[in-house]
Order: structure tokens, then C-alpha cells, then sequence
């Protein structure tokens, strides 16, 4: 079964969450502060989604979005909070999220992003092995890498499924929404913003110079071109 983790500190929105994962056949990992949550990863290591609250009662959520992503790249991690300013978002996406969700929030929408995760976790677990090579760039479709001049590039499960779409489709002008799509699903109902996001993230693990990119470069008023 398929394991979750969510770091909730108050209890009847974890239960509520709790009930609903179980219901859409998930094993759920309860934790209701920040410190409990890094332990509950250690002790269960087959984690493949947290479900991460912000404001907690010792570490918050960023933290522990970033102590995961500092040993764990492949984890799906979704931050909940009831804020809804830009900046959060952002920030969580910055810090190595995948995605957001926003309190309130329905019960098919939340087991959604996590179906979503889950299934680019393990997109490409039976397909032969593949090298994608472009300039310094070398992708492995099966191990699900990225090398740059022979050094590998640690990139969460976002990054790659980007990088893989743009090595795919090179010189070609891809929009917001198809990059949307492509990456978080034809019925995803989240923000183009989170696109812009994680490019930022990407230019920054593979561009020589993330003030002038050279890879990944910005088609103004339309979205983004992959130049190796």
C-alpha cells in the first residue's frame, strides 16, 4: 500500500485527512509537529508523498520541506496552509515542493495532487532504458537522471518530468499550459505561477548563469524554449 505522510498539528483537519486518504486506499503516516514528521521518514523510508502544513508548533513546514529535499529528491512533497499569500507559495515551492494546497480543500481534490504525484513517481518504472543527450546534458528515462559534463544534477520529481519534456521537445516554444499540463496533469486546477516556479528552480541546478539563461530561455508572453 502505498504510503503518505501528513504533518498536520491540528487534529481534526489530520484526522479529516486521515480518513479520506485511507478511504482512497493510502496507508496514512500521522504527525502533528515537525520534528515527529523527520522521525516518522527515517522510520518509514517508503514514503512517497508528504503532506506538509506550514505554521507548526517548533520547525515549520519550509523546514521540513527542506530537510527532506536535503536527502530525498524523489519523496512527492505538497504544501497545505491556510494562508494564501503569493509569497507562501513561492517560498514552499522554493524550497523543494512540489505542490500547494490551500485550506479549505475537498477531499478529491487533495487524494487528486497526490494520485498526480504518485503516478509521475513511478511514470517510467517499466520503460527500457533510454538516453536522452543534448549538448552537456545527458537524461536516463529509466534511472531517472540528469547529468551536465558527467556530474549528476539531483532534481525532485517536478524538475525531471520539465527537464524531460523540454529534452523531448527541443527548439520548441512550449506554453505555460503545456508545460502545466504535461507535468501536473491535464485536470490540474492549480496556478500557471507554479510553472514560473519550479523554471526558476531549474535554472538554477543547470544554468552557468541563471541572470542569462542559455538553456532554458523565456519566450516572452508565452512561456519557455529548451536550447542545448
Amino acid at each position: 500500500m502505498k504510503k503518505v505522510l501528513i504533518l498536520e498539528d491540528e487534529v481534526n483537519i489530520r484526522s479529516f485527512v486521515v480518513i479520506n486518504l485511507k478511504r482512497a486506499g493510502y496507508d496514512a503516516i500521522e504527525a502533528a509537529t515537525g520534528q515527529e514528521a523527520l522521525d516518522m521518514i527515517q522510520k518509514h523510508p517508503d514514503i512517497g508523498v508528504a503532506i506538509l502544513d506550514i505554521m507548526l508548533p517548533d520547525i515549520d513546514g519550509f523546514e521540513v520541506c527542506r530537510r527532506i529535499r536535503a536527502t530525498n529528491k524523489q519523496m512527492g512533497v505538497i504544501m497545505l496552509t491556510a494562508r494564501t499569500q503569493e509569497m507562501d507559495k513561492v517560498t514552499g515551492l522554493m524550497t523543494g515542493a512540489d505542490d500547494y494546497v490551500t485550506k479549505p480543500f475537498s477531499p478529491a481534490e487533495l487524494t487528486a495532487r497526490i494520485d498526480a504525484l504518485f503516478r509521475r513517481i513511478g511514470g517510467d518504472s517499466a520503460a527500457g532504458s533510454e538516453l536522452l543527450a543534448q549538448g552537456p546534458f545527458v537524461m536516463n528515462t529509466r534511472n531517472h537522471t540528469l547529468e551536465k559534463h558527467g556530474n549528476r544534477i539531483r532534481l525532485t520529481q517536478v524538475e525531471y518530468s520539465i527537464m524531460k519534456l523540454f529534452m523531448q521537445n527541443p527548439g520548441r516554444a512550449l506554453s505555460r499550459e503545456d508545460i502545466l499540463g504535461a507535468v501536473w496533469g491535464k485536470d490540474y486546477d492549480g496556478e500557471l505561477k507554479i510553472v514560473d516556479v519550479n523554471i526558476r528552480r531549474l535554472r538554477i541546478k543547470i544554468e552557468d548563469d541563471t541572470s542569462n539563461p542559455s538553456y532554458i530561455t523565456t519566450v516572452w508572453g508565452f512561456g519557455y524554449k529548451w536550447g542545448a
